[in-house]
């Protein structure tokens, strides 16, 4: 059993490279597109798109969830922040950890890509994660007094509701328009089709894992430690204890146009890493015993 359950995650360096870059530049491109989307209000409710999960979520089902995650987390500042001139410094870790973290436990939960229960599960679990780390984090700034409580008009002034309506609307709007349906319908379409065009095998699904062999201690303590990282790094970030800061003045010359060169960047990324996994398959046709997952 050991044994299987590591060659079924085994890819070589140059695999979870591609893994990584595939991520990075996919999620980028997306992550642009989806600020291009109007918010909607009701009242005092936003209604908006977060981000469009099922990206970042299909390619850790498929493929290595952590290498998937973390790429995607990377393609967001690469090219939806700094790129743009919209980095934040400090306070940018904070997201990056809660995508990072719930991409990754979401990915480990789908043993089978096949399985619709499953695909569900992670749908729910990705956008639940990070929007409920992110909601902490925000009520913890205020009821520290690092950050002003903003009322809303129409609401009552409760960060708490306010938060929880917040993170209702992404749950509802992302988890399900965003993530769960694209997940349920791309997910089975591409399993054992997309994988060997990149040169690799599909994930094997005949290894049953439960739910105690995915949720380790090491797992769990790893994923709290991490969220500290993050809460204390929003802290400072919102305490004027800030570095690392990017947002140059000449991109607002361009305006809205310029968002097309950070596009552009993420597609030729994109372009260069698929052709490289299409002769990266070539060669490994020519020698299967080389190829491993």
């Amino acid at each position: 059993m050991t044994s299987a359950l590591k060659r079924r995650y085994e890819l070589t360096q140059s695999q979870k490279l591609m893994v990584f870059i595939l991520a990075m530049s996919l999620y980028g491109i997306s992550n642009m597109f989806s600020e291009l989307i109007p918010e909607l209000k009701l009242g005092p409710i936003e209604i908006k798109v977060e981000y469009f999960a099922f990206i970042p979520l299909t390619l850790c089902i498929l493929f290595n969830p952590l290498y998937a995650a973390l790429g995607a987390s990377f393609g967001e500042i690469i090219f939806g922040e700094l790129l743009l001139g919209q980095f934040g410094g400090l306070g940018e870790l904070e997201k990056f950890i809660e995508f990072s973290l719930a991409m990754y436990v979401a990915g480990l939960l789908v043993s089978d890509p096949r399985n619709r229960k499953q695909l569900a599960l992670a749908s729910f679990v990705a956008v639940g994660i990070d929007q409920m780390l992110g909601t902490i984090v925000d009520v913890g700034k205020v009821w520290f007094g690092i950050e002003e409580f903003e009322a809303v008009p129409g609401l009552p002034e409760s960060i708490l509701l306010i938060e929880g309506l917040s993170f209702l609307n992404a749950m509802v709007i992302t988890g399900i328009f965003f993530s769960l349906l694209p997940t349920l319908f791309l997910v089975p379409r591409l399993y054992g089709k997309i994988e060997p065009l990149l040169g690799m095998k599909p994930r094997d699904s005949r290894v049953p894992l439960s739910l105690g062999q995915l949720m380790t201690p090491r797992l769990l303590i790893t994923g709290i430690c991490f969220f500290f990282l993050a809460v204390v790094a929003e802290f400072l970030a919102e305490s004027d204890i800030n570095f690392a800061v990017w947002e140059p003045e000449f991109i607002e010359q361009y305006g809205s146009g310029y968002m097309w060169v950070s596009i552009g960047a993420a597609a030729l990324v994109l372009i260069v890493t698929v052709a490289f996994a299409m002769r990266s398959k070539a060669k490994t046709i020519q020698k299967p015993g080389d190829m491993k997952l």
